[in-house]
């Protein structure tokens, strides 16, 4: 299954939110346009310095990266995820 993004770069996530789809065909109209954007913040009630690490990606199997408006893909699979965990910054270690 092709691979796009780093969604598995964080080992042990505080959260992780997935999804998947399947579909025996598959055709678009016109080129679909993504975005995906992964923030937090850490509350004053927390008091503590901490940093927010967040990761997502994508695995599809029969389809491209990009896709072409008008083609017609067959057995198509996608997954997502997206993963973030709180670090703190005086014990952060590099993970990669």
């Amino acid at each position: 299954m092709a691979r796009n993004g780093e969604a598995d770069r964080i080992d042990e996530p505080d959260v992780v939110i997935g999804a998947s789809a399947r579909a025996h065909r598959l055709r678009f109209r016109a080129k679909p346009r993504t975005h995906v954007e992964l923030h937090g913040e850490v509350t004053e009630r927390a008091r503590r310095q901490e940093a927010v690490e967040t990761s997502s990606g994508s695995a599809r199997e029969h389809l491209p990266e990009e896709v072409e408006p008008g083609v017609t893909y067959e057995d198509v699979e996608i997954r997502w995820r997206a993963a973030a965990c709180l670090r703190d910054p005086s014990t952060q270690h590099d993970r990669r």
